[in-house]
């Protein structure tokens, strides 16, 4: 592999968007100037939902007013923002966004305790969005959410995941996020999914949204690798987890991600000591532990040294 990967970095949206701990809009805005820093260029920010259902994205818009360089300048930051619906759309729109995310569950139950719609109104609020977004030139990335398993009514189908996929597509969206929100997936359903998909639309459609509950999402990424995949989520220590499906603990880590593309011989623009320096900044904004397995290595390799080092250098 000699190519470069796409890493759009979810922290600031899904890994904050059920903290227990409220967080700053200058916290977050410090998170995303060392996120940067890092050299991330791809960055979900913020989500304009009703601020009863998701509090800590209630301050979206001014979020959205201090990120640095957003609406242009010389950094080519990509920002995008998740909308649920048109209202949040018409929001998102006001804030600058050109690049938008609605998302879709994969099963009737997951919709209604996510967005309070059955899957075909929530498949019509998408399409909503993607119609007026088309007309605005706006660029649509659709999230299929429980890709693998939904939360509450188990094992997907992949029939459904190719079905939905599919729909979404000819609706509009220009990608589509297959997303293991609850990271209960495992490579060669993966593969299941991606490889008809890719033969029918290309690989550059397709972005994989992977949550590391059970251990399993590098695995996962390297099965997207080899179907020809080359867009990844991921969230600065692990951060997340959906408020709305039980079980859904942390994203995978962006600093295992990197990790593991650079590993293979991938390009990410993506510095990862500077990255682990952001791995410290979620934690203080969050009041909590983080870090994927890079961050505890290196944690370890720093334990180490400090007690091998000299007494007098302590």
């Amino acid at each position: 592999m000699n190519d470069s990967v796409r890493v759009t970095e979810v922290g600031l949206r899904d890994g904050l968007q059920n903290q227990p701990h409220p967080v700053s809009t200058a916290g977050k805005l410090e998170l995303a100037g060392a996120l940067i820093r890092a050299g991330v260029r791809h960055i979900e920010a913020v989500s304009f939902v009703h601020p009863k259902a998701v509090p800590q994205m209630a301050d979206a818009a001014e979020v959205t007013a201090g990120l640095p360089f957003f609406g242009g300048g010389d950094k080519g930051i990509d920002y995008m923002a998740l909308v649920p619906n048109l209202k949040g759309y018409v929001r998102a729109r006001a804030a600058g966004y050109q690049k938008v995310a609605v998302v879709l569950a994969t099963t009737d139950t997951f919709n209604q305790r996510n967005l309070r719609m059955s899957r075909d109104e929530a498949e019509a609020a998408c399409r909503e969005v993607m119609t007026q977004a088309r007309i605005d030139g706006v660029y649509v990335r659709a999230y299929l959410s429980g890709a693998c398993a939904c939360p509450y009514d188990g094992l997907t189908p992949v029939s459904i995941v190719h079905d939905l996929s599919n729909r979404l597509l000819t609706a509009g969206a220009n990608e589509i996020a297959i997303s293991d929100t609850i990271g209960a997936g495992n490579p060669k359903q993966i593969r299941d999914i991606l490889d008809p998909l890719i033969r029918a639309n290309g690989a550059t459609r397709f972005n994989l949204h992977l949550h590391d509950t059970r251990g399993m999402a590098l695995a996962m990424v390297w099965a997207g690798l080899e179907a020809g995949v080359r867009h990844f989520d991921a969230s600065i220590g692990g951060l997340g987890g959906c408020p709305f499906a039980p079980g859904a603990s942390g994203n995978l880590a962006t600093e295992d991600l990197v990790y593991l593309l650079h590993g293979a011989g991938l390009s990410t623009g993506i510095d990862l000591d500077h990255l682990y320096d952001a791995v410290a900044v979620a934690e203080s904004i969050t009041q909590q532990s983080l870090g994927g397995r890079y961050s505890q290595w290196r944690r370890s390799q720093e334990r180490r040294e400090q007690a091998c080092a000299p007494e007098d250098a302590r």
